[in-house]
């Protein structure tokens, strides 16, 4: 193992360029933490936000990276031999600690998820944070396969969008999805949304109740923030909003929850941190099986290569991608 490794490192709060490609040595491995060579990192908008600034948790210099695949380069559990695939997400990954953007992360045995797989590297980097989410989300709609239900997708061609998508065509559900823009409308339709809207800023009912006049049973909002309260007026009363996503920012202002939430409907969120580790192992491990099977067909729209870091992130926030965008250090 060559004592030196690249890695994209955030040396301040700023915009792209503020990712800089460096030489570093490879972390020592140390008691309750294992080595993984990274072979591919999905990228994440939160990780957009934090080189913004605006986590204030996070000190720089610092590898970003909420999510990883690779193959353990050195162990300290017995459970996670040398040469074994895994995976790992959130568990405060590039943000106390330096994540996914390296040739190599030490991280917490805990975090690490064994997985088997023939998957290519840029596929499997595209699954873990993405579909877990989609996956967690669903099953916090309550919706399962056979069910017949109506389900909106608020934000759909962002990667866990289409990672929903996919999932709940694979579970029968009738699927609306929403893009702003009209140049992605076609990938949508593509991935097996029945009805593509353009969410233009205006109100989406109409639209809406004109295939469902009842209102969709599920809503997936990954749009957030600005979207929610709208979202729980579209839902059918007694159906359900989930909101999943924060493209739009972290907090609904002055929200009020007797006068906004409909009487009967409900509101849910999903965070991916809680299928970190063990929690998520199977589940990610089911979706791998089901990748390969061709059940899901995940969107890679984009991939990088670590000397191009800083033109992956100018692309995410020129929200210029439909689906994944993946690095491969």
């Amino acid at each position: 193992m060559s004592a030196e490794m690249r890695a994209a490192v955030c040396v301040r709060a700023g915009g792209p360029e503020v990712l800089e490609v460096h030489g570093r040595p490879v972390p020592e491995v140390r008691e309750g933490w294992s080595l993984v060579r990274v072979k591919g990192a999905g990228l994440n908008r939160s990780e957009l936000r934090t080189r913004q600034g605006h986590s204030p948790s996070v000190r720089f210099p610092r590898v970003l990276g909420i999510e990883c695949v690779g193959v353990v380069a050195a162990s300290t559990d017995p459970g996670l031999p040398v040469g074994q695939t895994v995976a790992a997400v959130m568990g405060e990954m590039g943000r106390a600690f330096d994540g996914g953007y390296a040739e190599y992360a030490l991280l917490p045995n805990p975090l690490l998820m064994p997985i088997t797989s023939t998957l290519p590297w840029e596929v499997l980097a595209a699954l873990p944070e993405s579909y877990l989410t989609a996956q967690g989300s669903l099953d916090a709609l309550g919706v399962a396969p056979g069910d017949g239900g109506r389900l909106l997708i608020r934000g759909g061609t962002s990667s866990v969008g289409m990672a929903a998508a996919a999932i709940a065509a694979g579970y029968g559900l009738r699927t609306a999805a929403t893009t702003r823009s009209p140049a992605k409308a076609a990938a949508l339709a593509k991935s097996g949304v029945d009805h593509v809207l353009l969410d233009d800023g205006a109100p989406l009912g109409p639209a809406v109740r004109a295939f469902w006049p009842e209102g969709p049973d599920h809503v997936l909002d990954l749009v957030g923030a600005a979207t929610a309260v709208d979202s729980l007026h579209l839902v059918r009363r007694g159906g359900t909003v989930c909101v999943s996503g924060s493209l739009s920012g972290w907090l609904i202002q002055d929200f009020e929850p007797i006068a906004m939430i409909p009487s009967g409907t409900r509101l849910t969120s999903f965070h991916s941190d809680t299928m970190k580790g063990a929690a998520g192992a199977a589940v990610l491990q089911r979706i791998v099986h089901e990748v390969e099977a061709g059940v899901h067909r995940p969107r890679v729209d984009r991939v990088f290569a670590l000397d191009g870091i800083a033109a992956a992130h100018r692309y995410m926030e020129e929200d210029r991608a439909v689906g994944k965008v993946v690095l491969l250090p």
